[in-house]
């Protein structure tokens, strides 16, 4: 398979489509861009701030592409293992002029990615990304002589600031929560978030933590997607340790899944849900998501009073989206939180303090109150997701596609800003080529679940075959 390029950064499988060639090349050319439009001070050379996660490849790959910066004429501040929020947060700390992370996020173990942050510690928008891919097209690179090559320095700090700055929000009560002497297990899946996930829980005040997958040995003990069917060796360790609830996080912990203490899964569709309507107690005003998330956002918007504004999928789409309306909180379906009295990104870590207020502020007034019974809180919607592989040719004709699909779609609202989606009364579905795998993405969503399956089934058999009649 090719080499896959998007907002989102190069992603690809280690030896095959991700090679020491393309991984050299693109260091290369984030370093002349960086170069280029370098800010502040103009005496010292720019600075760019690297980490990774896990993943056995991802210290060879993290020293090849800082000493490509360094040859550049960068220096490097290499954190080593970090969440991907933590560079996030250190790239403006830093006042570095760029970040670099080694993830390959919920893509399986033989996968690794560069993503790419401006010096704002934000992933690159489209006419960023172009201008980058014109530097790597054209091999227009910019070198360091031998006396102006830059220096690598290591730094581990950042963890623990980060929890200082999430500790640190004026809604955040370390004390309330530590009252409800919750038992909770962290379920790292040898991620980035081995340490700092069970130790921010712990500078909540979390009574108990239990530990699973959580020794940072980068080998996945599973699909390391937080999604229900992945998760069946943590819904079985959870009901063995007695805890309260789960909390798991994707590799690089950007995303957050919670299961409740029956096995039952909170929803990660309900993650952000539950940490806007929390938020939106202490800071009101507009929300945003993607077009592939839950409606439930939007009621929860509705309830307070505000604006929900949905973008294209991808999480630089969704922070564009939100500087424009002034969302005060953001994210998308799949468990990302945005905060942007954090910073810009999707952030895990400030995505449990939330939701941990929110359980103990409703536990104060339903004393031993379960999860699952307070999910029930929030309107209830069911969502399937399902998943295409189509060959080259049938995704060069996806276009024409999923126009034939929305001429038939006659009693829904059409929206064609990023695939295509169906928007009826009662359920909608959302057609789209994946940013960072070769699939099309089918997300559903209706009052049942059947109700979902059947739509997201249906659109899928239409999709193949149209597909097999090219």
């Amino acid at each position: 398979m090719s080499l896959m390029i998007s907002v989102s950064g190069i992603r690809g499988i280690v030896g095959e489509s991700l090679t020491p060639i393309n991984l050299t090349a693109f260091a290369t050319a984030f370093a002349s861009w960086v170069i280029r439009r370098k800010t502040g001070n103009g005496e010292r050379k720019p600075k760019i701030v690297l980490g990774r996660d896990t993943r056995p490849t991802g210290k060879v790959i993290g020293d090849l592409v800082s000493s490509t910066l360094v040859l550049c004429g960068c220096d490097v501040v290499d954190l080593g293992v970090a969440t991907t929020p933590t560079v996030e947060i250190a790239v403006p700390e830093e006042e570095a002029d760029g970040g670099l992370i080694i993830t390959a996020s919920h893509n399986p173990i033989a996968w690794n990615a560069l993503k790419m942050l401006n010096e704002k510690g934000e992933f690159l928008n489209a006419e960023e990304v172009a201008e980058l891919l014109a530097i790597a097209g054209n091999e227009a690179f910019r070198f360091a002589a031998w006396n102006e090559t830059g220096t690598t320095t290591t730094t581990s700090e950042y963890d623990d600031l980060h929890i200082e700055k999430i500790l640190k929000l004026s809604c955040i009560d370390t004390g309330a929560i530590a009252g409800e002497k919750f038992r909770v297990l962290v379920d790292a899946v040898e991620g980035a978030g081995y340490s700092i996930v069970p130790k921010l829980c712990r500078k909540l005040g979390i009574a108990e933590v239990t530990e699973v997958a959580c020794s940072g040995s980068g080998i996945f003990p599973r699909n390391p997607e937080p999604v229900e069917e992945n998760l069946q060796g943590t819904i079985a360790a959870l009901r063995q340790s007695g805890c309260d609830f789960a909390l798991v996080v994707d590799p690089d912990v950007d995303r957050l899944a919670v299961i409740c203490e029956d096995g039952t899964l909170f929803g990660e569709e309900y993650t952000l849900v539950t940490c806007a309507d929390y938020y939106l107690r202490h800071h009101r005003g507009p929300v945003a998501n993607n077009l592939s998330s839950s409606r439930a956002l939007r009621d929860i918007a509705m309830k307070h009073d505000v604006a929900c504004f949905s973008a294209k999928v991808g999480e630089v789409n969704v922070t564009e989206l939100m500087k424009e309306t002034g969302a005060v909180i953001g994210g998308e379906g799949n468990g990302g939180v945005i905060l942007p009295e954090l910073h810009y990104g999707r952030d895990a870590l400030v995505a449990i303090a939330l939701f941990l207020q929110a359980f103990t502020l409703w536990r104060m007034e339903h004393p031993e109150g379960t999860l699952s019974r307070f999910r029930k809180e929030f309107p209830d919607y069911c969502m399937s997701k399902q998943k295409i592989t189509l060959d080259e040719k049938g995704r060069a004709a996806l276009g024409e596609i999923f126009a034939s699909i929305a001429a038939s779609g006659s009693d829904a609202e059409i929206n064609r800003l990023d695939g295509l989606k169906l928007d009826f009364s009662k359920s909608w579905v959302h057609l789209r080529p994946s940013n960072t795998e070769p699939i099309v993405r089918i997300y559903a969503e209706a009052p049942t679940k059947d109700e979902a399956d059947e739509l997201a089934y249906r659109l899928k058999k239409e999709i193949e075959q149209k597909a097999a009649a090219l």
